[in-house]
């Protein structure tokens, strides 16, 4: 029987014609203003928040398009808390893998397998913000895009943190795999633990492998894994978000980002 279903082609992350998105609130909008590499293409802002975005509007010499907070015209989701600023830019581009992630650095990358949830990636991006990672990395397609949501999630981080999305996630990880990085995968049904791991990893630089909640690592990002463990629980059934996942196991992976391995 002749299949009649329409063969729809993948969608992307929505997206203008030219790639630009609207990022939203006051501290978002602020620090990607003050963001010298972050292209800025228009301000839409109520007088107030002109006001308290007073000096980054004048380092980022942009002339703002003021209007009434009660008609903000921005296209945002009307969900949106945009405090009344919203910045049209365009994704930051940070280069590649291996010029981001050199092996010497001695700290940790972490790659994301279809993390989708914009709020999750904006956590995960605060923590490795705060625990030194090199990068954060993530597949082209079935993760989640830079966006206003994102943005606002990373509260900053975004400006600072090196965000990657690549064409094949386990290419990736193979390329880390070369320069001598080893890959554990977090896995909740296995035995060993995140500790352990990183204990058999020694001085080697680390890539910590999330998947999204739920499916977890697809299979071919398991196996280029070198390692899978999990992070103990102390209920049964207990379990963390993969945002709580990835602090936890940055947290777990600290000495390593000194190059001193946990004793």
């Amino acid at each position: 029987m002749q299949d009649r279903r329409p063969n729809r082609k993948p969608k992307g992350p929505p997206r203008d014609a030219d790639g630009r998105y609207w990022m939203f609130g006051i501290h978002a909008v602020r620090d990607g203003l003050n963001n010298p590499r972050r292209r800025k293409h228009r301000l839409v802002v109520t007088r107030n928040a002109a006001n308290q975005l007073d000096e980054a509007i004048t380092t980022a010499g942009i002339e703002p398009v003021l209007c009434d907070a009660r008609r903000f015209s921005a296209p945002l989701d009307p969900a949106s808390v945009h405090q009344g600023a919203a910045l049209e830019t365009e994704a930051l581009d940070w280069g590649d893998v291996a010029a981001l992630c050199p092996p010497e650095d001695g700290r940790v990358v972490l790659l994301l397998d279809r993390v989708s949830d914009p709020h999750n990636v904006g956590a995960i991006l605060r923590s490795a913000e705060v625990f030194g990672a090199s990068a954060v990395i993530a597949p082209l397609r079935h993760s989640a895009p830079e966006s206003g949501a994102l943005a606002k999630a990373a509260s900053g981080a975004l400006e600072r943190q090196p965000y990657l999305r690549v064409r094949n996630l386990a290419d990736a990880m193979q390329g880390l795999q070369k320069d001598g990085y080893m890959m554990i995968g977090l896995a909740g049904e296995v035995e060993s633990d995140i500790g352990q791991a990183i204990r058999r990893a020694g001085s080697a630089p680390l890539g910590l492998v999330l998947g999204a909640e739920g499916p977890g690592l697809r299979e071919r990002t398991r196996e280029t894994c070198d390692m899978l463990a999990c992070i103990p629980s102390a209920a049964e059934f207990a379990s963390l978000n993969v945002s709580n996942a990835a602090a936890v196991s940055l947290f777990a992976a600290r000495h390593q980002f000194r190059g001193q391995p946990e004793e």
